[in-house]
């Protein structure tokens, strides 16, 4: 019987990618909130000009759309690609494109649109699978590699795509093509004794948190319960056992993350997702305990995740190497997802703490300047005379990866950004993210204008308000932010701040103003003494950015001799002219003149070389900029004099 998909969200209410369902056990909801200028609205704007228009183009030239052409029946030839999840790259681009087209993209950009959900859906077999790995190239061989033919992983992003196409556009086309595949998974998957053929699970989670939104769309509990049994088998051997595919032991029995980054980080959103719905408290201390073990022994001060190459692996705790740091772009990507649920469900300013250090740093270096370029793997150092290795695990700006997950996942953040901002509540809204822009929620409306993360200052005007109520106005404090002062119109407010938020709580008029001070004085940092890599070294933070030293500032040497002097202090200088308008920290340092070690470079301590040297001025650039120019050194992280 035919199906009337469920309406689509009001284009001017928080339409984003997250929507938790009218009965969910949410102690907040995402707001509406609108970038226009500023720091963010730049990125957008270049992700929007020249990154997704970019994206048919790279997706023809790879053979994504030829393979749908292919399984389509309207091409001839042979399969394109080196995986058999390159279908997600179409997808992934169809989610970003989507949510660009909600804010009124061009007319080309909704064109491409039309086009590939045309062409997806003439791909799509009649009993509703889809996949051109398996319909081209292993025919026959359905569900038969589940650890790495990835059928359901390519199921979630072509789930998570229709549902963003549904909210933004009111389509029905591409929403009904993956319910047909989620219909057909769902005749499939199930536990012993529910007369399903297969007890199975993906070896890269995925379709779970997406099965969760597409109940959360449609209002079909099934889904909902489909997306919990795959979240459940998790750990029970089905894949082997393994760590690496989230298999070795049940999530709610988990101690620490552990495994492949984002496969981990996808399986722990959709429980968070689960656990917003359900209210189940044990899937949230779950959670509650993995984020904290995460953040705590395997995360990078960049916010990157994973510490090997091999596997992609989040390695032991407070194995967080520099030059080997894995820290893929997609894993920051799903940190951001994985927080703001866990945002959502709790309430808790950390997490947004959390997204505010990944999207300045361990996100938004993944992505070049001109938007043409992109990362795959993060280093927090390349040494003098790197060798690089190429391909996707290069330290250098690659135009397309043969896994090219991370552009497009990078392209639907970008895309999506305004509705990880806000939310609001029974008692008024919470601003998580400072952006020049609007923020709303029930009949509240605050304009903010801010040069953050430049400037410390933030300028905030009730816009509209309801006249016969009080509420609250929440503003997040940074875990960074040491100083910082509160300004209603003439008053200065000296609140304290609770669990992370300033809470400002009164009749509100259209016109009152607010301004929030944070003091962005450079600062060094240390990390734990157990993190072996970095001990004795010290990192250059301001505001939510890290710092790092690269070899392009630093002419007639190299950065591996550098040390620097922490008895100086640190200046600040803003640099229109350089990496787009950037602030640099600049700070003293010596370069080390040591002896001709000869052929053996260790010695008693007694024994061993002074490190003099001379001084030299040290000039740091944030992070999310470098490898923008020549290629060179780069380092985060800086041993003292």
């Amino acid at each position: 019987m035919p199906r009337t998909p469920s309406a689509p969200s009001s284009p001017i209410g928080p339409v984003g990618p997250v929507r938790p369902g009218p009965d969910a056990h949410a102690a907040l909801r995402p707001a509406a909130a609108r970038i226009d200028a500023g720091f963010w609205h730049a990125r957008r704007e270049t992700n929007a000009r020249v990154s997704l228009p970019q994206g048919p183009g790279l997706l023809e030239s790879a053979g994504n759309l030829h393979n749908l052409r292919l399984a389509a029946g309207t091409a001839r030839g042979e399969f394109q690609g080196a995986y058999p999840f390159v279908d997600t790259d179409v997808y992934k681009w169809l989610e970003a494109a989507s949510w660009q087209l909600a804010e009124g993209g061009p007319a080309e950009l909704a064109a491409d649109v039309e086009r590939i959900v045309s062409l997806v859906a003439a791909a799509q077999q009649p009993d509703g699978y889809l996949n051109t790995w398996f319909q081209l190239v292993k025919r026959g061989a359905r569900y038969q590699d589940l650890r790495w033919g990835h059928e359901l992983y390519c199921a979630g992003h072509l789930i998570q795509a229709a549902v963003a196409h549904h909210r933004t556009t009111g389509r029905p086309e591409l929403l009904e093509v993956a319910r047909k595949f989620a219909d057909h998974v769902d005749s499939v998957f199930g536990p012993p004794g529910s007369g399903k053929p297969i007890d199975g699970i993906d070896g890269h989670p995925e379709v779970e948190t997406a099965l969760v939104e597409l109940y959360r769309e449609t209002g079909e509990r099934r889904y909902l319960d489909l997306a919990a049994y795959f979240v459940d088998r998790h750990g029970h051997g089905l894949l082997g056992g393994e760590a690496y595919c989230q298999d070795r032991v049940p999530l709610r029995e988990a101690s620490n993350v552990e495994g492949h980054a984002v496969r981990q980080l996808y399986l722990l959103a959709a429980a968070a997702d689960l656990a917003t719905e359900t209210g189940e408290p044990e899937l949230r201390a779950a959670n509650e305990r993995l984020w904290q073990a995460m953040t705590t022994t395997k995360t990078h001060l960049t916010g990157g995740l994973g510490a090997h190459h091999d596997q992609e692996d989040f390695g032991d705790p407070y194995e967080l190497p520099n030059e080997r740091a894995y820290c893929e772009t997609c894993a920051a990507i799903a940190s951001v997802q994985w927080s703001w649920r866990m945002t959502l469900l709790t309430g808790e300013a950390r997490y947004s703490d959390l997204i505010e250090r990944t999207l300045y740093n361990g996100f938004l270096a993944g992505v070049s300047l001109d938007g043409e370029r992109w990362l795959y793997v993060n280093p927090l150092q390349v040494r003098d005379g790197h060798t690089d290795p190429g391909g996707d695990q290069s330290a250098r700006r690659t135009r397309w990866f043969r896994c090219a997950c991370c552009p497009p996942n990078v392209m639907r953040l970008l895309a999506s950004l305004e509705h990880y901002l806000a939310t609001g509540d029974d008692g008024g809204l919470q601003i998580h993210q400072y952006v020049d822009g609007d923020y709303a929620t029930d009949g509240i409306t605050v304009r903010c204008e801010t040069d953050y993360p430049w400037h410390g200052t933030i300028a905030l005007v009730v816009e509209e308000s309801p006249a016969d109520r009080p509420w609250t106005l929440s503003l997040r404090i940074p875990q960074w932010c040491r100083e910082y002062r509160v300004r209603c119109g003439d008053e200065t407010y000296d609140s304290p701040v609770t669990d992370g938020w300033l809470r400002l709580t009164r009749t509100w008029s259209p016109g009152d103003q607010v301004v929030l001070e944070l003091g962005l004085e450079p600062r060094l940092t240390a990390a734990d003494p157990r993190v072996d890599a970095v001990r004795g070294c010290v990192a250059i933070e301001r505001g939510p950015l890290v710092y790092c030293l690269e070899q392009a500032d630093h002419p007639g040497g190299g950065l591996d001799d550098v040390v620097l002097d922490t008895t100086r202090p640190l200046a600040v200088k803003h640099r229109p002219d350089l990496l787009g308008g950037v602030t640099t920290v600049v700070a003293a340092g010596r370069r080390r003149h040591l002896a001709d070690p000869g052929w053996w470079p260790y010695a008693t301590v007694a024994d061993a070389p002074a490190a003099d040297g001379e001084p030299v001025e040290l000039t740091a650039i944030p992070y999310y900029a470098w490898a923008n120019r020549e290629d060179g050194s780069m380092r985060v992280w800086l041993p003292t004099s």
